[in-house]
C-alpha cells in the first residue's frame, strides 16, 4: 500500500521520472548529489519506498531530537557528529563487510550550501568494504531520478572524486546556486 501511494505521488502526481540502468547488489554505496534542499531528503524517501528499497542514510545528529529522532532512525536513519573525529568510516566499513546486505546513501557535500571540498567518508566505506559506489544523480529541472554509473573505489583517491564529479556535472539541484563540484 505505502509502496503504491509513494510510486504514485513520486511518478504520477509529482511528474518525475527515472532512468536507472546500474544493478543493484546486496551491499553498495550510494553516492548522492546534488544536495541543495531539504527537498532532496523527501524525494529521496518517496523513491526508495516507491522502488521497494530500504536503504540507510547518514544525517547530522541534530535532526535526532524528540520526536523526530526515532522517526528518522526508524526510516533508516544514522546520526553523524560532525564535530568529533570518530572512527564513523571504519564501523561502518566493518559493518558492511559482516552483513549479508548493506545499503548506505551519503550526500558527499555534506550540507545544503555549496561546498566544493567534498566529503570523502562514502569512500573510505566503499575501499575499506570493497563495495561499489553507485551515483545517484536528481535533477530538478528535468524531474530526473539518474543512476547509469557505478564502481568500486581503485585507491586512487583524487582520480575517483574527479570521476565522480563530472558524473554530477550537469545535475541541477532544486537550488541550483547551491551546488558546485569545484576545481577539477
Amino acid at each position: 500500500m505505502l509502496r503504491k501511494l509513494c510510486h504514485w505521488l513520486l511518478y504520477s502526481r509529482m511528474g518525475w521520472e527515472k532512468e536507472v540502468s546500474v544493478e543493484h547488489p546486496d551491499k553498495y554505496i550510494i553516492c548522492f548529489a546534488p544536495h541543495t534542499s531539504n527537498w532532496d531528503f523527501a524525494i529521496g524517501q518517496l523513491y526508495m519506498r516507491a522502488e521497494g528499497f530500504h536503504i540507510n542514510f547518514l544525517m547530522k545528529k541534530e535532526w535526532f531530537f524528540w520526536p523526530l529522532g526515532p522517526i528518522f532512525k526508524n526510516m533508516g536513519g544514522i546520526p553523524v557528529w560532525r564535530s568529533k573525529h570518530t572512527k564513523m568510516t571504519d564501523n561502518l566499513a566493518n559493518t558492511a563487510k559482516k552483513r549479508k546486505q548493506f545499503k548506505l546513501c551519503i550526500a558527499p557535500e555534506g550540507t545544503r550550501k555549496p561546498v566544493a571540498d567534498w566529503k570523502k567518508g562514502f569512500y573510505f566505506i566503499a575501499l575499506k568494504a570493497n563495495l561499489p559506489i553507485l551515483l545517484y544523480g536528481v535533477d530538478y529541472e528535468k524531474k530526473r531520478i539518474v543512476c547509469t554509473e557505478s564502481f568500486t573505489p581503485t585507491g586512487n583517491l583524487d582520480e575517483d572524486m574527479k570521476k565522480i564529479k563530472l558524473y554530477f556535472k550537469d545535475f541541477k539541484g532544486k537550488k541550483p546556486e547551491n551546488f558546485t563540484i569545484g576545481e577539477i
